[in-house]
């Protein structure tokens, strides 16, 4: 007997319609600049589109009149990857420290995380202010490398709280009971268990610095990051070589998110082979 398929409620069809409309909603705005970056030669920055090619994508590593596509993509990319690399390393260290009740360790904890709560253009202001008041004038290696910490650090932490939290601890007992030191227990079984979810804070602390525009506005000093130098050029570049360098951006941002993947998936898989 054949069997008759269940026929949807109505409901699915209204929630399944506007889940739709957030999608678009959520990545229309990306799309149309994907769309316009690729303009022909005499083409403008809103539709209709006058041609077809890759005009803008080379004129974007061209010498500009009006801003620094190379400098300030290097600076960000330089500022994120130490970002990421504190925020791993400390966040990592900071999960270990919590697994065992001290005394302030609440009072510490609310404090990592109150720069959540505070708007990230006081923070930056605060930043900029404290450099200003001690005479060392802000550098994006400096005040942009603390104020961007204060956005990363509280999730990573939270990510490796999370983690520890259902950490079974008997694994480092049996290594310890095999003669290993406390820090071939870290390096040959807390680490490698812990590790897809190091590469997700990295990614996470990589991206959240790489597009911060709040936090460094005020303590970037001369040397624009690239957000910086984007949010500069919307009222000089009139041609849509800025939705090329966008397109390029968000792909970049995309090859990262996928290195980071593809990483967590190598990890996963060679700890398969190895059971």
């Amino acid at each position: 007997m054949a069997k008759t398929r269940e026929r949807r409620p109505t409901s699915f069809y209204f929630l399944a319609a506007f889940f739709t409309l957030f999608v678009l909603f959520l990545y229309g705005p990306m799309l149309t600049i994907f769309i316009l970056s690729f303009q022909g030669e005499n083409g403008g920055l809103t539709f209709p589109m006058n041609g077809f090619s890759f005009h803008w994508f080379g004129n974007l590593f061209e010498r500009q009149a009006v801003g620094d596509f190379g400098g300030s993509f290097t600076r960000s990319l330089k500022l994120g990857l130490i970002v990421m690399i504190v925020t791993v390393v400390v966040s990592f260290m900071a999960g270990l420290a919590f697994r065992r009740r001290f005394r302030g360790d609440s009072i510490i904890f609310y404090l990592a995380i109150a720069s959540l709560i505070v708007p990230s253009i006081l923070i930056s202001l605060g930043i900029g202010l404290l450099f200003n008041i001690v005479e060392w004038q802000p550098q994006w290696f400096t005040s942009a490398l603390g104020a961007h910490l204060t956005w990363t650090f509280p999730f990573g932490l939270l990510i490796m709280f999370a983690v520890f939290n259902r950490f079974d601890p008997s694994y480092e007992e049996a290594a310890r009971d095999l003669g290993a030191s406390n820090w071939q227990t870290i390096q040959y079984v807390v680490l490698p268990m812990v590790g897809p979810s190091l590469i997700g804070v990295a990614m996470f602390s990589f991206t959240l610095s790489y597009d911060e525009f709040a936090r460094t506005l005020m303590t970037a000093g001369s040397l624009n990051t690239l957000p910086l130098e984007i949010y500069g050029m919307t009222t000089n570049v009139t041609t849509p070589v800025l939705y090329a360098l966008g397109t390029v951006t968000t792909g970049f941002s995309f090859l990262v998110i996928g290195i980071a993947l593809g990483s967590v998936l190598l990890m996963r898989r060679r700890k398969g082979q190895k059971a």
